[in-house]
Protein backbone atom coordinates (compact mmCIF):
# COMPACT_ATOMS: atom_id res chain seq x y z
CA UNK A 1 0.00 0.00 0.00
CA UNK A 2 2.59 2.43 1.19
CA UNK A 3 4.65 1.75 -2.55
CA UNK A 4 1.42 2.05 -4.03
CA UNK A 5 0.95 5.40 -2.88
CA UNK A 6 4.30 6.55 -3.08
CA UNK A 7 4.09 5.86 -6.83
CA UNK A 8 0.58 7.53 -7.21
CA UNK A 9 2.24 10.88 -5.40
CA UNK A 10 5.19 10.51 -8.11
CA UNK A 11 2.58 10.14 -10.70
CA UNK A 12 0.59 13.46 -9.79
CA UNK A 13 4.27 15.29 -9.40
CA UNK A 14 5.24 14.28 -12.76
CA UNK A 15 1.64 15.49 -14.50
CA UNK A 16 1.76 18.58 -12.64
CA UNK A 17 5.39 19.80 -13.58
CA UNK A 18 4.53 18.41 -17.35
CA UNK A 19 1.19 20.64 -17.04
CA UNK A 20 3.47 23.88 -15.62
CA UNK A 21 6.32 23.53 -18.26
CA UNK A 22 3.66 23.10 -21.24
CA UNK A 23 3.15 26.76 -21.83
CA UNK A 24 7.08 26.85 -22.91
CA UNK A 25 6.41 24.55 -25.66
CA UNK A 26 3.02 25.08 -26.56
CA UNK A 27 1.65 27.55 -29.33
CA UNK A 28 -1.69 29.49 -28.66
CA UNK A 29 -4.06 26.82 -29.29
CA UNK A 30 -2.25 24.17 -26.93
CA UNK A 31 -2.74 26.26 -24.41
CA UNK A 32 -6.22 27.06 -24.76
CA UNK A 33 -7.17 23.77 -25.26
CA UNK A 34 -5.62 22.66 -22.01
CA UNK A 35 -7.05 25.61 -20.18
CA UNK A 36 -9.98 24.46 -21.29
CA UNK A 37 -9.30 20.69 -20.80
CA UNK A 38 -8.26 21.75 -16.61
CA UNK A 39 -11.02 23.65 -16.29
CA UNK A 40 -13.50 20.54 -16.62
CA UNK A 41 -11.14 18.34 -15.12
CA UNK A 42 -12.37 20.61 -11.81
CA UNK A 43 -16.01 20.33 -13.32
CA UNK A 44 -15.51 16.44 -13.44
CA UNK A 45 -13.52 16.56 -9.81
CA UNK A 46 -17.15 17.83 -8.87
CA UNK A 47 -19.08 15.39 -10.34
CA UNK A 48 -16.56 12.31 -8.91
CA UNK A 49 -17.60 13.44 -5.41
CA UNK A 50 -20.81 12.47 -6.01
CA UNK A 51 -20.82 9.59 -8.26
CA UNK A 52 -17.60 8.00 -7.38
CA UNK A 53 -16.78 8.58 -3.72
CA UNK A 54 -20.75 8.81 -2.22
CA UNK A 55 -22.49 6.36 -5.10
CA UNK A 56 -24.87 9.49 -5.98
CA UNK A 57 -25.81 9.62 -10.29
CA UNK A 58 -26.24 12.97 -10.74
CA UNK A 59 -27.57 14.08 -14.07
CA UNK A 60 -27.61 17.96 -13.80
CA UNK A 61 -24.56 19.00 -12.85
CA UNK A 62 -24.33 20.89 -16.03
CA UNK A 63 -27.08 23.71 -14.06
CA UNK A 64 -24.45 24.38 -11.09
CA UNK A 65 -21.60 24.68 -13.60
CA UNK A 66 -23.83 26.89 -15.85
CA UNK A 67 -24.93 29.44 -12.72
CA UNK A 68 -21.29 29.98 -11.89
CA UNK A 69 -20.56 30.96 -15.01
CA UNK A 70 -23.25 33.48 -15.39
CA UNK A 71 -23.17 35.10 -12.34
CA UNK A 72 -19.77 35.77 -13.34
CA UNK A 73 -20.67 37.53 -15.80
CA UNK A 74 -23.91 39.44 -14.72
CA UNK A 75 -22.35 40.76 -12.05
CA UNK A 76 -19.65 42.01 -13.73
CA UNK A 77 -19.94 46.15 -15.19
CA UNK A 78 -20.05 46.68 -18.68
CA UNK A 79 -17.27 49.03 -18.62
CA UNK A 80 -15.06 48.23 -15.22
CA UNK A 81 -13.16 44.91 -14.54
CA UNK A 82 -13.85 43.46 -11.03
CA UNK A 83 -12.09 41.45 -8.85
CA UNK A 84 -12.22 37.84 -9.28
CA UNK A 85 -11.64 37.29 -5.68
CA UNK A 86 -14.71 38.62 -5.37
CA UNK A 87 -16.74 37.17 -8.67
CA UNK A 88 -15.61 33.27 -7.46
CA UNK A 89 -16.94 33.26 -4.16
CA UNK A 90 -20.27 34.84 -5.20
CA UNK A 91 -20.17 32.16 -8.27
CA UNK A 92 -19.86 29.39 -5.79
CA UNK A 93 -22.41 30.77 -2.90
CA UNK A 94 -24.82 30.79 -5.53
CA UNK A 95 -24.23 27.46 -7.07
CA UNK A 96 -23.81 26.11 -4.00
CA UNK A 97 -27.63 27.64 -2.43
CA UNK A 98 -28.80 25.88 -5.74
CA UNK A 99 -27.42 22.64 -4.93
CA UNK A 100 -28.76 23.13 -1.40
CA UNK A 101 -32.31 23.69 -2.85
CA UNK A 102 -32.23 20.70 -5.21
CA UNK A 103 -30.23 18.42 -3.10
CA UNK A 104 -32.77 18.62 -0.30
CA UNK A 105 -35.39 17.63 -2.05
CA UNK A 106 -34.19 15.09 -4.66
CA UNK A 107 -31.80 13.36 -1.86
CA UNK A 108 -35.46 11.75 -0.77
CA UNK A 109 -35.41 10.15 -4.23
CA UNK A 110 -33.78 6.97 -4.96
CA UNK A 111 -31.78 5.41 -7.72
CA UNK A 112 -33.45 6.23 -10.87
CA UNK A 113 -36.10 8.74 -9.35
CA UNK A 114 -32.91 10.96 -7.95
CA UNK A 115 -31.08 10.99 -11.70
CA UNK A 116 -34.65 12.22 -13.58
CA UNK A 117 -35.46 14.54 -10.61
CA UNK A 118 -32.00 16.22 -10.90
CA UNK A 119 -32.21 16.37 -14.42
CA UNK A 120 -35.41 18.26 -13.74
CA UNK A 121 -34.20 20.76 -11.86
CA UNK A 122 -31.00 21.57 -14.36
CA UNK A 123 -33.66 21.71 -16.87
CA UNK A 124 -35.84 24.01 -14.90
CA UNK A 125 -32.26 26.56 -14.56
CA UNK A 126 -31.98 25.88 -18.64
CA UNK A 127 -35.40 27.70 -19.58
CA UNK A 128 -35.02 30.19 -16.65
CA UNK A 129 -31.91 31.44 -18.26
CA UNK A 130 -32.78 30.13 -21.98
CA UNK A 131 -36.94 31.74 -22.01
CA UNK A 132 -36.50 35.26 -19.55
CA UNK A 133 -34.68 38.14 -19.98
CA UNK A 134 -32.24 36.93 -17.28
CA UNK A 135 -30.17 34.75 -19.73
CA UNK A 136 -30.96 36.80 -23.10
CA UNK A 137 -32.12 33.45 -24.50
CA UNK A 138 -29.67 31.52 -27.01
CA UNK A 139 -27.52 34.69 -27.89
CA UNK A 140 -25.75 34.50 -24.65
CA UNK A 141 -24.05 37.10 -22.82
CA UNK A 142 -20.49 38.42 -23.56
CA UNK A 143 -18.28 39.51 -20.37
CA UNK A 144 -16.62 42.91 -22.24
CA UNK A 145 -14.09 43.26 -19.53
CA UNK A 146 -12.23 40.45 -17.53
CA UNK A 147 -12.04 40.32 -13.97
CA UNK A 148 -9.09 41.60 -12.40
CA UNK A 149 -7.05 39.67 -10.31
CA UNK A 150 -6.70 42.42 -7.55
CA UNK A 151 -6.20 42.16 -3.71
CA UNK A 152 -6.31 45.57 -1.34
CA UNK A 153 -5.89 47.24 -5.01
CA UNK A 154 -2.84 45.13 -5.78
CA UNK A 155 -3.07 42.99 -9.02
CA UNK A 156 -1.17 39.58 -8.96
CA UNK A 157 -1.81 38.22 -12.53
CA UNK A 158 -3.39 39.60 -15.34
CA UNK A 159 -6.23 37.24 -16.69
CA UNK A 160 -5.80 39.39 -19.70
CA UNK A 161 -3.20 37.21 -20.66
CA UNK A 162 -3.68 33.19 -21.89
CA UNK A 163 -0.09 31.94 -20.18
CA UNK A 164 -1.32 34.45 -16.84
CA UNK A 165 -4.78 32.59 -17.09
CA UNK A 166 -3.44 28.76 -18.01
CA UNK A 167 -1.42 29.16 -14.71
CA UNK A 168 -4.42 30.36 -12.45
CA UNK A 169 -6.38 27.24 -13.60
CA UNK A 170 -3.65 25.20 -12.90
CA UNK A 171 -3.23 26.32 -9.12
CA UNK A 172 -7.40 25.87 -9.46
CA UNK A 173 -7.49 22.34 -10.41
CA UNK A 174 -4.46 21.56 -7.79
CA UNK A 175 -5.92 23.31 -5.12
CA UNK A 176 -9.70 21.67 -5.68
CA UNK A 177 -7.63 18.00 -6.24
CA UNK A 178 -5.84 18.48 -3.08
CA UNK A 179 -8.65 19.71 -1.15
CA UNK A 180 -11.07 16.72 -2.55
CA UNK A 181 -7.73 14.34 -1.35
CA UNK A 182 -7.61 15.61 1.85
CA UNK A 183 -11.14 15.62 2.67
CA UNK A 184 -11.83 12.26 1.52
CA UNK A 185 -9.41 11.18 4.40
CA UNK A 186 -11.34 12.43 6.48
CA UNK A 187 -14.34 11.57 8.87
CA UNK A 188 -16.65 13.20 6.06
CA UNK A 189 -14.90 11.22 3.56
CA UNK A 190 -15.05 7.90 4.95
CA UNK A 191 -18.63 8.45 5.87
CA UNK A 192 -19.45 9.32 1.98
CA UNK A 193 -17.33 5.94 1.81
CA UNK A 194 -19.29 4.15 3.85
CA UNK A 195 -22.74 5.34 2.69
CA UNK A 196 -21.82 4.40 -1.14
CA UNK A 197 -20.87 0.83 -0.12
CA UNK A 198 -24.19 0.12 2.55
CA UNK A 199 -26.05 3.19 3.57
CA UNK A 200 -28.13 1.00 5.11
CA UNK A 201 -25.77 0.09 8.07
CA UNK A 202 -24.30 3.67 8.02
CA UNK A 203 -27.92 4.35 9.23
CA UNK A 204 -27.81 1.26 11.77
CA UNK A 205 -24.31 2.69 13.06
CA UNK A 206 -26.03 6.40 14.01
CA UNK A 207 -24.64 8.66 11.36
CA UNK A 208 -27.46 10.58 9.65
CA UNK A 209 -26.60 9.85 6.05
CA UNK A 210 -29.07 12.32 4.40
CA UNK A 211 -27.11 15.33 5.95
CA UNK A 212 -23.96 13.93 4.97
CA UNK A 213 -25.20 13.30 1.79
CA UNK A 214 -26.42 16.74 1.24
CA UNK A 215 -23.17 18.18 2.60
CA UNK A 216 -21.77 16.22 -0.39
CA UNK A 217 -24.35 17.69 -3.06
CA UNK A 218 -24.17 20.57 -2.24
CA UNK A 219 -20.17 20.70 -2.10
CA UNK A 220 -20.65 19.24 -5.19
CA UNK A 221 -22.53 21.65 -7.01
CA UNK A 222 -20.19 24.57 -5.25
CA UNK A 223 -16.82 22.81 -6.64
CA UNK A 224 -18.75 22.70 -10.47
CA UNK A 225 -20.12 26.18 -9.99
CA UNK A 226 -16.66 27.24 -9.94
CA UNK A 227 -15.27 25.80 -12.51
CA UNK A 228 -18.54 27.81 -14.42
CA UNK A 229 -16.82 30.89 -12.93
CA UNK A 230 -13.27 30.17 -14.90
CA UNK A 231 -15.00 29.29 -17.91
CA UNK A 232 -16.96 32.48 -18.12
CA UNK A 233 -13.76 33.99 -17.58
CA UNK A 234 -11.60 32.41 -20.31
CA UNK A 235 -14.37 32.58 -23.39
CA UNK A 236 -15.84 35.58 -22.05
CA UNK A 237 -19.30 34.45 -23.33
CA UNK A 238 -21.77 32.61 -21.45
CA UNK A 239 -25.16 30.87 -23.08
CA UNK A 240 -27.90 28.34 -22.13
CA UNK A 241 -26.47 25.18 -22.98
CA UNK A 242 -23.55 25.84 -20.29
CA UNK A 243 -26.37 23.89 -18.63
CA UNK A 244 -27.99 21.51 -20.95
CA UNK A 245 -28.79 17.90 -20.40
CA UNK A 246 -25.76 16.84 -22.74
CA UNK A 247 -22.90 18.75 -20.84
CA UNK A 248 -23.90 16.50 -18.02
CA UNK A 249 -24.05 13.75 -19.62
CA UNK A 250 -20.24 14.40 -20.94
CA UNK A 251 -18.73 15.24 -17.93
CA UNK A 252 -20.42 12.01 -16.36
CA UNK A 253 -18.89 10.02 -19.26
CA UNK A 254 -15.62 11.85 -18.36
CA UNK A 255 -15.47 10.44 -14.56
CA UNK A 256 -16.78 6.85 -16.30
CA UNK A 257 -14.07 7.41 -18.51
CA UNK A 258 -11.06 7.89 -16.46
CA UNK A 259 -12.45 5.22 -13.40
CA UNK A 260 -14.88 6.02 -11.13
CA UNK A 261 -13.45 6.14 -7.29
CA UNK A 262 -10.19 7.99 -8.28
CA UNK A 263 -10.20 11.53 -8.00
CA UNK A 264 -7.31 10.93 -10.80
CA UNK A 265 -9.34 8.89 -12.49
CA UNK A 266 -11.83 12.32 -13.51
CA UNK A 267 -8.94 14.40 -14.58
CA UNK A 268 -7.43 11.93 -16.50
CA UNK A 269 -11.19 11.35 -17.90
CA UNK A 270 -11.58 15.11 -18.67
CA UNK A 271 -8.28 14.64 -20.75
CA UNK A 272 -9.06 11.61 -22.72
CA UNK A 273 -12.45 12.94 -23.47
CA UNK A 274 -11.47 16.40 -25.38
CA UNK A 275 -8.21 14.95 -26.65
CA UNK A 276 -10.44 12.41 -28.48
CA UNK A 277 -12.95 15.00 -29.13
CA UNK A 278 -10.41 17.45 -30.85
CA UNK A 279 -8.81 13.95 -32.61
CA UNK A 280 -11.99 13.13 -34.07
CA UNK A 281 -13.39 16.62 -35.35
CA UNK A 282 -9.69 16.99 -37.18
CA UNK A 283 -10.97 17.31 -41.02
CA UNK A 284 -6.69 17.40 -41.30
CA UNK A 285 -6.79 13.59 -39.96
CA UNK A 286 -10.29 12.15 -40.64
CA UNK A 287 -11.64 14.97 -44.08
CA UNK A 288 -14.93 15.04 -44.52
CA UNK A 289 -15.44 11.87 -41.90
CA UNK A 290 -15.05 14.88 -39.29
CA UNK A 291 -18.38 15.88 -39.56
CA UNK A 292 -19.47 12.34 -37.93
CA UNK A 293 -16.92 13.10 -35.23
CA UNK A 294 -19.70 11.47 -32.57
CA UNK A 295 -19.51 8.33 -33.91
CA UNK A 296 -15.94 7.83 -33.98
CA UNK A 297 -16.02 9.07 -30.73
CA UNK A 298 -18.59 6.97 -29.30
CA UNK A 299 -17.36 3.57 -30.64
CA UNK A 300 -13.87 4.93 -28.97
CA UNK A 301 -15.11 5.33 -25.58
CA UNK A 302 -17.51 2.24 -25.62
CA UNK A 303 -14.23 -0.28 -26.84
CA UNK A 304 -12.54 1.59 -23.61
CA UNK A 305 -15.30 0.99 -21.04
CA UNK A 306 -15.78 -2.56 -22.67
CA UNK A 307 -11.69 -3.34 -22.22
CA UNK A 308 -11.39 -0.95 -19.12
CA UNK A 309 -14.08 -1.60 -16.24
CA UNK A 310 -12.18 0.20 -14.13
CA UNK A 311 -10.94 3.24 -16.55
CA UNK A 312 -8.04 4.88 -17.71
CA UNK A 313 -6.75 5.55 -14.62
CA UNK A 314 -7.02 1.28 -13.33
CA UNK A 315 -4.44 0.57 -16.13
CA UNK A 316 -1.48 0.22 -14.52
CA UNK A 317 -3.16 -2.03 -11.99
CA UNK A 318 -4.91 -3.99 -14.69
CA UNK A 319 -1.21 -4.42 -16.64
CA UNK A 320 -0.03 -5.59 -13.48
CA UNK A 321 -2.16 -8.46 -12.84
CA UNK A 322 -1.63 -9.45 -16.77
CA UNK A 323 2.08 -9.43 -16.05
CA UNK A 324 1.46 -11.26 -12.80
CA UNK A 325 -0.63 -13.96 -14.25
CA UNK A 326 1.92 -14.59 -16.73
CA UNK A 327 4.82 -14.99 -14.51
CA UNK A 328 2.32 -17.41 -12.86
CA UNK A 329 1.73 -19.59 -16.00
CA UNK A 330 5.70 -19.35 -16.85
CA UNK A 331 6.13 -20.65 -13.45
CA UNK A 332 4.09 -23.53 -13.65
CA UNK A 333 4.86 -24.79 -16.84
CA UNK A 334 8.48 -24.37 -15.48
CA UNK A 335 7.39 -26.68 -13.07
Amino acid sequence: MATGNARNAVALAVALLALALFPFVAGKFGIDLVTKIMIYAIFALSLELLVGQTGLVCFGQAAFFGIGAYVVVLMSPQYEAVSIFWLAPLAVLFAALYALFVGALSLRTRGIYFIMVTLAFAQMAYYVFHDTPLGRGTDGIYLYVKPAAELFGVALVNLDKPVSFYYVVLGAAALTFAFLAVLLRSRFGRALAGIKANEQRMRAAGFSTYAYKLAAFTLSGAIAGFAGALFAVKDGFVNPELLAWHLSGSVLVMIILGGLGRLSGAVIGAFAYALLQEFFQSSAIFGVFSKHWLLGLGLTIIAMVALLPEGLAGLPAEWQRRMARKSARTAGAGV
